[in-house]
């Protein structure tokens, strides 16, 4: 769809209206350039990664090293960089696709590209100044240089603004002196140019500076840290003793540090979801050809329910987690061209873009990177006790996964996030959500229809499901602020329970509206799968929303209000035919078995 005609909806709306499927973007949308890119990512992928995947295990930084000044030597690590400085100048799904198929091999190569690409390379392209654009970031697009980003320390971690690190300015005015540390930073044993978050006096926000690694201008690196997984992503602590850092390399303006690392991480999480999806789909593919070989009571474990089961759940989730993340991406492209077509220069329009969808951002985080996990215990499970062997690729999958609930902001907060950000739109009038929710707080009180609606088409009942785990959400929103007001953010309970029912909606919605559109244009035979995992999705996160619900019913109500809010649940979350989710899943790991490997 032309970006003239498309209706561009603001970050958070879905909740409060309906998506027409023609409006989303689909992984079946990629255009040609786009096909071709993948095919090369994924060529690189299989032959520089995925066969030395063991070479990953044994804390090999040297070959992540190389792996990333070839990536870099082929285009891949300045995909999303402007052509006028040095990159491919691709649009935000191409970049995303990059991502998504370089990084599925191995968590070490995968940090190592995330940490580079996104937080070591946008804060400069996204805040710097022309001449500092001019400076870097051609060689950092070439891979020439590689980036490090240095936020964290021992007493900052989630609350990213209370870093020690201190910058003092020189008597002359000249410079800045660095004196600090920091921690967890990835890329570190072979980063060139750190961004590095510091405290200028007493000022209330950190601020940034662009810094040369220089072990001569009072940098000293420690140790590799001895990690649970991503065992050959260089993770190091980096001390700085009174480093010399100019003036001009101040990233952006005194105290502008904070915003900086917050919108530095919103690019950072769909990087990151994006970023689970291959291994996702290597998992699934590596785990249905062990059950199509492996027998036991002389059978091919492949026939057993149980692990139909699992296998069917595993290709859901990647499906439903593809769905999502490119859907957001494009989004959050049309936003930065249309912003682009406005006037505003690629700078500020990413800015803005990549801003107006940071509670997308954050759910995709969360629930892709949960799925990841997910997806890779099962196939631990799969393959049995050979799942635990290191001679398999399944434990080093899993170990690699469980990074991605942390990094980029934990889950938690990421859960948190969403609530609060939506809460802030609404109160700004972005988002007409108050007034949605006072409706509903109404409807509660009318008498219910008991019609049953003639459901003729394809996801016609899912429609109407879908729209009423709205109406739930609004309610339980609507609750919330009712109970508490502006001191609902502090019921980190609360918002965390609520933030599960935006992310479900949000993720069956987007893979409900991929589905109908490829129906529509490749017909409902070719989708069969399709239609079962998203049937099957919603029916799960129907489930899981209720339960959700009635905790917090329970938490924030009682008496007649409670009644009523209960009532309402039941209303909201019924089916008029109820799918069959046991033939759904036979559906789903009959086709995936079939094709021996993930095939959506």
């Amino acid at each position: 769809m032309d970006i003239q005609n498309k209706i561009l909806t603001r970050g958070g709306e879905f909740i409060v209206r309906e998506t027409n499927c023609e409006e989303i973007f689909t992984p079946e949308d990629f255009n040609d350039e786009q096909k071709m890119m993948r095919e090369a990512v994924k060529e690189f992928a299989d032959k520089e990664i995925w066969s030395k995947k063991h070479e990953f295990e044994k804390h090999n930084y040297e070959l992540t090293e190389k792996v990333m000044e070839k990536a870099g030597n082929l285009g891949f690590l300045g995909v999303g960089v402007p052509e006028e400085y040095g990159g491919l100048g691709m649009p935000l799904t191409s970049s995303v696709l990059v991502c998504d198929y370089f990084s599925g091999s191995s968590g070490s190569t995968s940090t190592a590209f995330g940490a580079h690409t996104g937080i070591g390379t946008m804060p400069i392209l996204l805040y710097g100044n022309e001449e500092q654009k001019k400076k870097y970031i051609p060689k950092l697009a070439t891979g020439e240089h590689i980036g490090a980003y240095c936020l964290t320390e021992p007493s900052a971690g989630s609350d990213a603004n209370n870093g020690k690190t201190k910058a003092e300015l020189s008597d002359d005015g000249k410079f800045y002196f660095i004196t600090g540390q920091k921690m967890w930073i990835s890329n570190a044993g072979f980063a060139d140019i750190l961004t590095v978050f510091a405290r200028i006096e007493n000022d209330k926000n950190i601020s940034a500076f662009i810094v040369e690694n220089n072990p001569e201008n009072g940098i000293e690196l420690g140790n590799e840290e001895s990690k649970l997984g991503i065992h050959s992503s260089s993770t190091r602590q980096i001390f700085f003793n009174k480093t010399k850092v100019p003036v001009e390399n101040m990233l952006s303006e005194r105290g502008n540090g904070f915003k900086i690392a917050m919108n530095a991480l919103n690019i950072g999480r769909i990087k990151l979801a994006a970023a689970c999806l291959d291994a996702e789909r290597r998992i699934v593919t590596s785990s249905v050809q062990y059950a199509n070989e492996r027998e036991q009571f002389k059978t091919k474990i492949i026939e057993f329910g149980a692990i139909q089961e699992k296998i069917a759940k595993m290709a859901m989730d990647t499906y439903v987690g593809e769905s999502a993340t490119y859907r957001a991406s494009k989004d959050i492209e049309d936003r930065i061209e249309n912003l682009k077509s406005d006037g505003k220069n690629h700078q500020d329009a990413e800015l803005r873009g990549v801003e107006e969808y940071a509670i997308e951002c954050s759910i995709l985080k969360v629930a892709v990177s949960e799925d990841a996990q997910n997806c890779a215990d099962q196939g631990i499970q799969i393959f049995g006790g050979m799942g635990y062997s290191t001679d398999t690729p399944m434990e080093s999958a899993w170990r690699d996964a469980r990074i991605a609930r942390i990094y980029e902001g934990t889950n938690e907060i990421n859960r948190m996030v969403t609530i609060g950000m939506l809460i802030k739109k609404a109160f700004k009038g972005h988002i007409n959500l108050i007034e949605k929710a006072e409706e509903v707080a109404n409807e509660l009180t009318d008498v219910p229809t008991f019609d049953t609606p003639e459901l003729v088409n394809i996801f016609d009942q899912e429609k109407i499901v879908l729209k009423n785990l709205k109406k739930v959400f609004l309610m339980l929103a609507g609750a919330g602020m009712k109970k508490f007001g502006m001191d609902l953010e502090k019921e980190q309970e609360v918002l965390l329970a609520i933030s599960d029912v935006l992310i479900e909606i949000y993720m069956a919605e987007s893979a409900i509206l991929r589905t109908e559109k490829n129906c529509k244009r490749f017909g409902k035979d070719s989708q069969i799968g399709q239609i079962a995992m998203s049937q099957l999705y919603l029916y799960e996160a129907n489930e899981l929303i209720s339960n959700k619900a009635k905790e917090l019913i329970f938490s924030l109500s009682e008496g007649s209000e409670q009644k009523f809010l209960l009532m309402g649940l039941k209303r909201f979350t019924k089916y008029y035919e109820y799918p069959k989710p046991i033939k759904l899943k036979r559906i789903i790991s009959k086709i995936v078995s079939a094709e021996n490997r993930y095939c959506f």
